[in-house]
């Protein structure tokens, strides 16, 4: 493992390019394999011609000295038998003579030594020919007797026996040749061979390392391919535990900002509201009886109770804004119509309620909830639409509970729906998603915006056998 290790740590300090390093060795060695390749072809090719010209020297010397030798074994038949098929014969044989021996001087153009020789054995061919033209015509002239008798002697036979001697030379040299040919040739082959091997194996080993190499890369990209799902996994379950902390403290902050505001509402309630009664009636008291007859002095106190009765409305103003006491005591339908009633009053915004005939028991984050949303919907429907009429219908059945507030105002931009300063929209989807639902807000091509709440009834409406909440 440490050993894979540092050589992953070697390879990653070569950089991505090490990879192509062997297919590189390989297409340059392929390509110098193919020009030796080609020189020992061509070196075979030369050993072959070597081998065929040597063959063709040796060949062209044989097929001369056996015209040469049919040559004088007619001459001398005729001279035995004078029969004309053997003169038939001579002559074929010294036609073939010249045509051999012009062939033997061209295979030999290029040997400036050879050809010497060969333009002796030209000379001494055509004297030999000469010498048998010579006893033909005594024999035709004098007879066969005196032809036969000069046979006998010495004429021509010196000249047939330098002839000898020339094409034995010839022979012995292309015998040479050609074994030198032969050796070449054998060697040059050889030679292919074991460069071929030599190639071959060496290519392979190439494969091998880059076979090993692509291996050793593709694991490690494996590697890191895992290591980095390992991470995005990890940083995903991060995210998700952050964003379920930051979930539930945001909705443990909403549910104790209400639960302090419902104190504060309770305390000024009970306290605020226990004084200011008090002091009002008080203040009647004083009417009564201290000021029957000094007018000033009841003009000041009905002035005061005045204000206190001005400061007993506030309060109650204050307290319904904190936590509405219809909510708790009335229900939610009876809440939803007082803000209705208090929004579009005030802001001669014409508003159309829509709720089922008979109101279930809801749950206080629920109840809450609804009413927090439908509550900011129409402070934004005042402040940015313009609109002239809004819609709210409640709608349920067993499975789903589906809140629609609709205006006819100017709409919300589609960047603006999820921008991040939009936190009147992002404290509304908490609230939804606090309860497992779903808050959607469109923008219909007739104008206007449509806000739908959906939640699972189970999570907004207080069961049959759910204890009476606290």
């Amino acid at each position: 493992m440490n050993r894979m290790n540092f050589l992953s740590e070697a390879l990653d300090g070569l950089g991505r390019g090490y990879v192509a390093i062997p297919p590189f060795l390989i297409i340059s060695f392929l390509a110098a394999l193919f020009f030796v390749t080609g020189e020992g072809q061509e070196r075979l090719q030369e050993a072959g011609e070597r081998l065929q010209k040597s063959a063709a020297r040796e060949h062209g010397i044989d097929e001369l000295q056996s015209s040469l030798a049919r040559s004088v074994a007619a001459q001398r038949t005729f001279l035995l038998t004078e029969e004309p098929r053997y003169l038939e014969s001579y002559n074929l044989a010294v036609e073939g003579v010249e045509p051999r021996l012009e062939k033997l001087r061209l295979t030999y153009s290029g040997s400036d030594a050879v050809l010497s020789q060969v333009r002796d054995l030209h000379i001494l061919i055509g004297k030999r020919l000469a010498d048998l033209s010579m006893i033909l015509a005594i024999q035709q002239k004098q007879g066969v007797p005196a032809a036969v008798a000069l046979v006998k002697t010495s004429v021509g036979s010196d000249t047939g026996v330098l002839i000898n001697d020339i094409l034995d030379q010839l022979r012995d040299r292309e015998a040479g040749e050609h074994s030198a040919a032969a050796a070449h040739w054998t060697g040059s082959l050889t030679l292919s061979r074991w460069i071929t091997l030599s190639g071959t194996i060496f290519n392979m080993l190439l494969v091998v390392i880059a076979s090993r190499l692509v291996w050793l890369d593709i694991r490690r990209r494996t590697a890191l391919t895992a290591e980095l799902r390992d991470q995005k996994l990890q940083l995903e379950r991060q995210v998700e535990d952050r964003t379920r902390e930051l979930v539930e403290l945001s909705t443990h902050l909403q549910n104790v900002a209400e639960r302090e505001k419902a104190s504060l509402a309770r305390e000024l309630h009970d306290e605020l509201g226990g004084l200011l009664v008090g002091a009002r009636m008080d203040i009647s008291w004083a009417e009564q009886h201290l000021a029957k007859d000094d007018l000033e002095l009841k003009q000041r106190l009905n002035r005061v109770q005045q204000n206190l009765a001005t400061g007993v409305d506030l309060k109650r103003r204050i307290i319904e804004e904190l936590r509405p006491t219809l909510l708790d005591n009335v229900g939610l339908y009876a809440a939803l119509r007082w803000q209705m009633k208090e929004t579009c009053g005030s802001a001669g915004l014409k508003c159309i309620e829509s709720y089922p005939d008979e109101e279930p028991r809801f749950k206080s984050e629920a109840s809450i909830a609804l009413f927090r949303i439908a509550q900011e919907a129409f402070t934004n429907i005042l402040k940015h639409s313009g609109a002239k009429t809004a819609d709210i219908s409640l709608d349920m059945d067993d499975q789903t509970l589906l809140m629609r507030i609709v205006d006819d105002g100017i709409g919300i931009p589609v960047g603006q729906l999820t921008a991040i300063a939009s936190h009147g929209l992002a404290s509304m989807r908490h609230r939804v998603r606090a309860l497992g639902g779903r808050l959607d807000v469109r923008s219909p091509a007739s104008g206007g915006t449509m806000l739908i709440v959906q939640m699972p009834a189970e999570n907004a409406i207080v069961q049959v056998d759910e204890p009476e909440p606290t």
